[in-house]
């Protein structure tokens, strides 16, 4: 076959290619992603990590690159364009419901070298407040 196509209307990431080093996802809408419910940031200490808004409203959080979380800022996202969190940037986002991202990483980022962080609940106010700005 010359073209093999695949898509994904489900909740939440589901891969979708995985081809050598590199993996396709796609991110759609769950409740944990809700900005009432997130609770955690988590980053990738091997790869660089893309974000592609394909439809609906998106907010990508970063919380720097350090050991804890430092300044939490705010990205929200445009349709179309390319979002990169780099190697080591503790992240997380919130989704509406009508909501599609593609992500693109390195096929071999896991749960070994993707460590997560708890969002203490002053961090969580801050995320709430900036996703409304």
């Amino acid at each position: 076959m010359d073209i093999e196509m695949s898509e994904f209307k489900g909740e939440g990431y589901k891969p979708m290619v995985d081809y050598m080093e590199w993996r396709v996802a796609i991110l759609r809408y769950c409740e944990e992603l809700e900005i009432d419910h997130i609770a955690t940031m988590q980053k990738h200490t091997e790869t660089d990590e893309v974000f592609v808004l394909l439809e609906g409203d998106c907010t990508l959080f970063t919380g720097g690159d350090g050991e804890k979380i430092g300044e939490i800022k705010a990205w929200h996202m445009e349709p179309l364009k390319i979002y990169t969190v780099k190697k080591g940037v503790w992240h997380t986002h919130t989704l509406s419901k009508n909501t599609s991202v593609l992500i693109v990483e390195n096929r071999l980022t896991n749960d070994a070298n993707s460590p997560i962080i708890k969002l203490t609940d002053q961090e969580k106010k801050i995320l709430k407040m900036l996703q409304n700005l």
